[in-house]
């Protein structure tokens, strides 16, 4: 795990703290609120800038030897410092200039270069500005410290740093209400760590922090469709070029990608094939270089004549169960590698046997399905996630379009899930249940108040409602047309967490609505969850001098796809087609008429027979669950649900699937979290402030 951390403001005299520091960190600069990088860091990872009055600004690497004359004990009031961390596609001049402009209090503009990055600004000596992406898969997280506030970019070394316990109150709500922002709050997994929301700045002035949003979304998104297309291409293929032109170790090829995402990493994997690879560096060259051929031009002449070299081929790596390979048309460039994939909780037989990450997620139970693949691919290794929930109308966005007085723009939906109910359903419910089912539910969504959505949500979390899977379509979508839905484990939850959550709900019932619409407010928090996940899954599987790369979720596509109107986002096949368009804009016009449109294989499958071989494990996993013994989990429901669910004989719906999923990943990652040892992340620690972590 890589991470950032600095503190600002400390008023404490206890001479100690100036030898803590966290184990095999790289100072960036110094002074009285310093920064470190710690982790595999790559030289082209970390940028650094410092403008001083009268003078141009300069721009650094953050792992290349300081210059004397660039001592931290030099800088004034009026000295900038800027640090840019992670995947940043701006050449010396751009971050010069941005560097410059921010003198001034622009601070947005530093968060429009493409990739995923962090930026870090301090002004004089006592003020210092975090700024995370808007997603949140580049997060930042802040705590109180000696009179002072630390801030990271992971959660955890800052518990370690004031040996915070685990909050199990927001495990709760992480459980039973994963998108709500009303129970979740700017909470972390640890007591008295907070998260910068996505899209805010955490400015740190005289020791107290203080976040501010730095990017204002519209009050009405979406435009004219051609333009907002011209700049998603536009910005997908800046975001994919900045990872192309990446230098990485020798000891894997360069660049892979990954075809187990369906038409979005297929469109990520079309279009790196199609980026030039800058010559030389390390990883380029898989073996001997070829001797140039004799020209003959002068009788004895050993001049010759270069052969331009073969361009290098790029793993793009399927994982066995998935139908990638039917989705990517043929690239000269790309090598296909389908790896076996290992199923689903296949490695519980060690709980402890993993990576601690920072925060739990549902991916610390499928870590060894996606770690084999990534395993295969290169230095850089690009992915699709993010697409769907990035460039998809969430159904909730349909009472956008009723709000709005724009009731036309539903046909094509409702006719599209028609279609497909009728398929299974039968001509009843497809030609008229559906559509009258979901079309109730968007109107009743659009009128909905939101307080009284609150107090329903708290109704649902108070009875413990099992989810019921919707039999159509149709039901399913219309189920989903609310401002919040439980999580699927909330009805395995103790009662009373429950209860705690559901008085909160109320309470939060009596402030103001916020003025976003619901299919807007929806798709926005479904992104930060999705986001969250993939920082899960990079922490879990990345391979060390690996990096996993999403450039959906870069800052740059993030807003680019906010111009997309509504009403494209929900026709039927939209994302395929949008995805389509931007390869054609990019020279790829012969993909078939109907690509990423042909049913594949149930996704849950997997998951399905995971479950039934890993049975004995996961009973031995909630014998005695930690969960349990924090007054989370009502065991003896979990314990029978899993029975339901490993049993050969009956069908796990995929709500049951996802339940499981989020019980196996926190009891996983609390029993990790359990094993480690406080205060590993540091060194300096005064002895009585080194507090276990604890549940």
């Amino acid at each position: 795990m890589r991470w950032l951390t600095g503190w600002s403001g400390l008023t404490a005299a206890d001479p100690t703290l100036a030898a803590v520091r966290p184990i095999a960190g790289t100072l960036l600069w110094g002074g009285p609120n310093p920064l470190w990088a710690v982790g595999d860091w790559r030289p082209d990872e970390l940028r650094l800038a410092v403008l001083r009055p009268g003078g141009p600004a300069t721009v650094r690497g953050g792992l290349d030897p300081h210059d004397p004359a660039d001592s931290a004990d030099r800088d004034t009031p009026a000295t900038l410092r800027l640090a840019v961390a992670g995947r940043c596609g701006a050449t010396d001049r751009e971050i010069a200039d941005g560097l410059a402009a921010a003198r001034g209090g622009a601070l947005r503009h530093l968060t429009h270069w493409p990739g995923s990055y962090t930026v870090v600004l301090r002004t004089g000596t006592r003020s210092t500005v975090l700024l995370p992406d808007l997603s949140g898969a580049q997060p930042g997280f802040h705590t109180p410290f000696a009179g002072g506030t630390a801030y990271a970019t992971a959660a955890l070394p800052l518990a370690d740093l004031v040996g915070a316990p685990v909050d199990a109150a927001h495990l709760a709500a992480r459980l039973a209400t994963p998108e709500t922002p009303e129970t979740l709050g700017d909470r972390t997994p640890y007591r008295g760590v907070r998260r910068v929301p996505p899209g805010h700045a955490l400015g740190i002035r005289g020791g107290r922090a203080d976040r501010t949003p730095y990017d204002d979304q519209p009050a009405e998104p979406g435009g004219a469709e051609a333009p907002a297309v011209r700049e998603l291409t536009r910005a997908l293929l800046e975001a994919v070029r900045c990872r192309v032109r990446a230098t990485g170790p020798a000891d894997r090829p360069r660049l892979g990608v990954d075809l187990s995402y369906g038409t979005a990493s297929a469109t990520v994997a079309l279009l790196a094939a199609a980026v030039p690879l800058p010559p030389g560096g390390p990883g380029a060259g898989a073996g001997p270089e070829r001797p140039a051929a004799r020209t003959g031009a002068v009788k004895g002449s050993w001049a010759r004549r270069a052969e331009p070299p073969e361009p290098e081929t790029v793993p793009a790596v399927t994982l066995g169960d998935h139908d990638g390979l039917a989705l990517a048309v043929h690239a000269p460039r790309l090598r296909h590698l389908v790896v076996p994939p290992a199923a689903p909780y296949a490695d519980l037989a060690d709980p402890l046997a993993g990576p601690l990450t920072d925060e739990p997620g549902p991916v610390l139970a499928d870590a060894a399905r996606y770690a084999a693949a990534h395993r295969a691919g290169g230095a850089d290794h690009l992915t699709g996630h993010g697409a769907r929930q990035v460039l998809d109308g969430h159904p909730a966005r349909l009472a956008d379009l009723v709000r709005s007085g724009r009731s036309l723009d539903l046909l094509a939906p409702l006719a599209a899930l028609a279609g497909a109910d009728r398929a299974t359903a039968g001509a009843l419910t497809g030609t008229l249940h559906t559509p009258v089912t979901v079309l109730r539910a968007a109107r009743r969504l659009a009128r909905a108040r939101y307080a009284d959505a609150l107090d329903d949500l708290a109704l649902k979390l108070t009875l413990r409602q099992e989810p019921v899977p919707g039999r159509t379509m149709g039901r399913t979508l219309a189920a989903d047309l609310t401002w919040h839905r439980p999580g699927p484990a909330a009805h395995l939850l103790a009662d009373e967490p429950l209860a705690a959550l559901a008085q909160h709900l109320r309470t939060a019932a009596r402030d103001g609505a916020p003025t976003e619409a619901p299919g807007a407010r929806r798709a926005r928090l479904a992104l930060y969850r999705h986001a969250a996940h993939y920082r899960t899954l990079v922490h879990a599987t990345e391979q060390h001098g690996q990096r996993l790369h999403a450039p959906f979720l870069d800052n740059q596509v993030v807003r680019a796809a906010r111009l997309l109107p509504d009403d494209l986002r929900l026709q039927p096949g939209a994302r395929h087609a949008l995805l389509a368009t931007v390869l054609a804009g990019a020279g790829r016009t012969d993909l078939p008429a109907d690509w990423g449109r042909a049913p594949g294989p149930d996704p849950h499958e997997p998951a399905r027979r995971g479950l039934r071989a890993a049975a004995p494990a996961l009973t031995d996993l909630f014998d005695r669950p930690l969960l349990a013994e924090a007054g989370l989990l009502d065991a003896p429901a979990a314990r029978k649900t899993l029975a339901a669910a490993t049993d050969p004989a009956q069908h796990v719906p995929p709500g049951t699937l996802a339940a499981l999923a989020d019980l196996v990943a926190t009891e996983l990652w609390l029993r990790r979290l359990a094993a480690r040892r406080p205060g590993s992340s540091w060194t300096g620690l005064p002895a009585p402030r080194r507090t276990a972590l604890e549940t």
